[in-house]
């Protein structure tokens, strides 16, 4: 896999303001501000990078107003990390290609796996199957 690094400034340049907030600085959008996304087959690819890493047959609606999934369509592309900020410790997940920060990951959802990757809606572009 090709790593993407990018400046800060280049990134900046590419994202929308709440898009480089979330992905490269580690924030959250508000729940129920984004879209839920269409419904039909396709796939969520990175914002920043195109990277393919959720698929929609994976999606629940977990109702907290963030999309959620239950697995990712491709697991080595969706790194974890411990996340100690605000006095709580979570799993925070990532893009592997390019460190785009996504959301968290928690043990509280539906099977077969039991996870929800609880994801900021600005940091996925849906792609439609064709």
């Amino acid at each position: 896999m090709d790593k993407i690094e990018k400046t800060d400034a280049e990134w900046q340049a590419q994202l929308s303001e709440l898009a480089y907030k979330v992905t490269r600085k580690h924030g959250t959008e508000r729940a129920f501000s984004h879209d839920n996304f269409p419904k039909e087959a396709g796939e969520f690819a990175c914002a920043c990078c195109g990277e393919s890493l959720f698929d929609q047959a994976h999606k629940f609606d977990s109702g907290t107003g963030w999309p959620s999934f239950w697995k990712p369509s491709n697991p080595e592309m969706v790194g974890e990390e411990t996340d100690r900020s605000w006095f709580a410790t979570r799993t925070e997940v990532h893009c592997n290609r390019c460190a785009a920060h996504l959301g968290h990951v928690f043990p509280d959802g539906p099977q077969p796996t039991g996870l929800r990757y609880c994801l900021n809606g600005v940091a996925l572009e849906f792609k439609p199957k064709t």
